[in-house]
């Protein structure tokens, strides 16, 4: 394996199709390999726009525009970081000899709940949650009431908890249905409905699909990370989170078993429900994690490091070096700007750090940035990143 100097004849060239927060990291981690990136998103200005070598804004589910930059910039690798892609198009374009990442069909069946729910439940015999699929008002209160109450209806295609509902009763349903159909990523007319499971704590078991030095593809995890949520989205992770030997035997069987079947090189975030020794699967991304933002303050490679590396057919090291978390800083407004204050003073608190996405606009319910922290143990970090936070204040420009 060799790397050339990027912006020359013979430069690595990866396209980042997401440039998002995780996406822009993941941009400084090839780039500090030599590689020439070029970032994708659907608006100016995202934050991997800022520090590829080109950007570009389009109409991702467009074929026509997704092929125009295709052919002009002519990737060796393309790296899918959300949802709203023209799949099918990327079909044609792996089939011409560019790397998909870690492949089209792991793109196809982990950007649609419907295709990575019966792959793991019908197919591998992964234990998940009770689940069936609506598309229309009157299959989802039929599925309601075999399923039962509470449940929650997402929609297909989304993520960070866009268009997700939890639903505590009939009278719910319809609601629920348009919320879901209106917030998704892409509205596929269809939305999943989950039974609830009683489970102690949920997880982010980091899989890594790389290389060794003998060429065979070998598979590594990160130590497990907790997290909350609040509406489907995450707010707060640690790592490690402790739990029984047995628990993450099981953890990282259903994780390998997943991975092993989308196949590819790269870094995966398989989400996992935990009770006791017992664990059930609920979803897998082919790329870091928004949970996976605490590894850059606890590993010696972090998430994005090690799916830079794994792309490129690197060895990894997932490797923890201290206990740590990490806790989300909200938009809080809906405006075209917002101030961060008193990052001096959060920083001022030992082993604290802060990543500051510069995303062009606010929502009140926005991730703009993140604190991060290490920590003696878990709770210490958690407690350090909290404080931290509380700290911060949000002001419109």
């Amino acid at each position: 394996m060799k790397l050339s100097t990027p912006l020359s004849n013979e430069s690595t060239r990866i396209m980042l199709l997401g440039s998002g927060e995780l996406g822009k990291e993941v941009a400084i981690s090839l780039q500090r390999l030599g590689v020439e990136v070029i970032a994708v998103d659907r608006y100016e200005n995202a934050p991997a726009h800022q520090v590829a070598h080109r950007s570009y804004a389009v109409d991702m589910t467009n074929k026509d525009q997704l092929k125009e930059i295709i052919d002009k910039e002519k990737p060796h690798f393309i790296v899918p970081e959300i949802e709203a892609i023209n799949t099918a198009y990327l079909e044609e374009v792996e089939k011409s000899g560019v790397v998909v990442v870690p492949s089209v069909k792991a793109v196809q069946l982990t950007m649609n709940r419907e295709g990575i729910r019966k792959l793991a439940a019908e197919e591998l015999d992964l234990p998940t949650s009770p689940y069936g699929f609506a598309r229309s008002l009157g299959e989802l209160q039929g599925l309601a009431k075999t399923i039962g109450y509470p449940c929650f209806i997402k929609p297909t295609m989304s993520s960070s908890g866009k268009g997700q509902s939890k639903v505590s009763g009939e009278d719910e349903l319809e609601s629920a249905w348009d919320y879901a159909a209106s917030a998704g990523r892409v509205d596929q007319g269809v939305v999943i409905i989950e039974g609830m499971v009683d489970f102690d704590y949920e997880i982010t078991l980091l899989t890594v699909r790389a290389k060794n030095e003998k060429g065979d593809i070998e598979t590594h995890f990160c130590e497990p990370i907790g997290h909350r949520q609040e509406n489907g989205d995450y707010v707060e992770s640690w790592q490690p989170q402790p739990m029984t030997s047995k628990a993450l035997e099981n953890a990282k069987y259903i994780a390998k078993k997943i991975t092993d079947a989308l196949g590819g090189l790269g870094l995966f975030g398989v989400e996992l429900f935990i009770k006791d020794n017992d664990v059930w699967f609920s979803e897998v991304s082919p790329r870091p994690h928004d949970t996976g933002m605490v590894t850059m303050a606890t590993q010696r490679q972090s998430e994005f490091e090690l799916h830079a590396k794994a792309i490129l057919g690197l060895p990894v090291s997932t490797q923890l070096s201290n206990p740590g978390a990490s806790a989300v800083i909200y938009g809080n407004y809906d405006c075209a700007s917002i101030a961060i204050n008193n990052i001096d003073k959060a920083l001022s608190i030992d082993g604290v750090d802060i990543r500051i996405f510069g995303k062009p606009q606010s929502f009140k319910k926005r991730r703009m940035g993140v604190i991060i922290a290490s920590g003696n143990d878990h709770e210490d970090a958690r407690k350090k990143a909290s404080n931290a936070l509380k700290i911060i204040t949000i002001s419109k420009n």
